[in-house]
């Protein structure tokens, strides 16, 4: 099994947990939201903790709530991410090339404060843009074709756009596509495909079509609502979806990235139907993603396969 955290998240660091919250820096600015799997307890104080915060997420239910600022900060603000091989991970070379690297290969993102706790990124996925960026970079094709589910602002499907993919970017949420294309802008690229669609609809007519990409990547939520009203259950569907995913992959060049992020969805749950599913000589790559937290925690955020 691979435990992997980012590295090199120059603009974002989880600096405590515990008593189920996080206490984050994006940029700046630092938040404290709600965390069900930070189960154990605040190595910081809260005093500490209020002393840091610009704002504080405060639930209202299950799903939603309000941020209270406690410090003067923007709704809205931008952070940028480096991916790995460009100029931010590495600290060789000239200060010219290092430069000139960086700004070809930052990617940039607009965050908010959103009634739904999230600020619009997931930072864990570092790791897996890299994946991404690098699997691309790899393939002998030009342009290689790939597909990215639940695509949420488009983090995955930026990384693989740097690395010069063709990219159909999918989400059934209107307004989280619109967001997806402002980071697509603010990252300087363009020409991706947006489609909004429950992903399961999608795939079925994909395959309908003959359809083949070169690599497909998956970050499906537990449940969820296509824009139809369509069901999703992680649990119920994600064997039958992963089995029509196989058909859609190129025989020889391709890549996947599968991450789930659900509470008691194990690792082995994802070793199992990757082993069953996806027929590859390449070995798979099946484990955690965690923040590592200033304070020495590790944060459990999903569990993913890929190879």
């Amino acid at each position: 099994m691979h435990f992997l955290t980012p590295q090199h998240f120059s603009d974002y660091e989880l600096i405590d947990s515990g008593d189920f919250e996080k206490l984050e820096r994006w940029g700046t600015y630092i938040t404290s939201r709600p965390e069900p799997q930070a189960v154990w307890s605040k190595n910081l104080s809260q005093q500490e903790w209020n002393k840091m915060m610009h704002v504080k997420f405060v639930p209202k239910n299950s799903s939603s709530g309000t941020w209270k600022k406690v410090k003067e900060m923007p709704d809205r603000w931008n952070v940028e991410y480096g991916l790995e091989g460009s100029g931010s991970s590495s600290g060789s070379g000239s200060k010219g090339h290092t430069e000139r690297s960086r700004s070809a290969q930052t990617l940039n993102f607009r965050l908010a404060l959103t009634s739904f706790k999230h600020v619009g990124l997931f930072p864990e996925q570092a790791v897996n843009w890299d994946f991404i960026y690098s699997s691309v970079k790899k393939l002998k094709t030009p342009q290689p074709r790939v597909l990215n589910l639940f695509a949420y602002t488009g983090a995955a499907s930026l990384a693989a756009k740097a690395a010069g993919a063709d990219i159909t970017h999918l989400d059934s949420i209107k307004q989280v596509v619109t967001w997806a294309r402002e980071n697509m802008e603010l990252s300087n690229l363009d020409n991706i495909r947006w489609v909004v669609e429950d992903a399961v609809t999608f795939v079925k007519r994909e395959l309908k079509r003959g359809k083949k990409y070169h690599g497909i990547i998956l970050d499906p939520p537990a449940f969820g609502h296509g824009p139809n009203g369509e069901n999703w259950k992680l649990e119920d569907q994600i064997n039958d979806l992963l089995k029509m995913v196989a058909q859609l992959l190129e025989e020889e060049e391709k890549f996947l990235v599968l991450n789930t992020y659900s509470l008691g969805f194990s690792s082995l749950i994802i070793e199992n139907m990757m082993n069953d599913i996806f027929k590859t000589k390449t070995e798979k790559q099946i484990g955690e993603i965690y923040l590592q937290s200033r304070t020495n925690q590790k944060l459990p955020l999903g569990v993913f396969g890929r190879f």
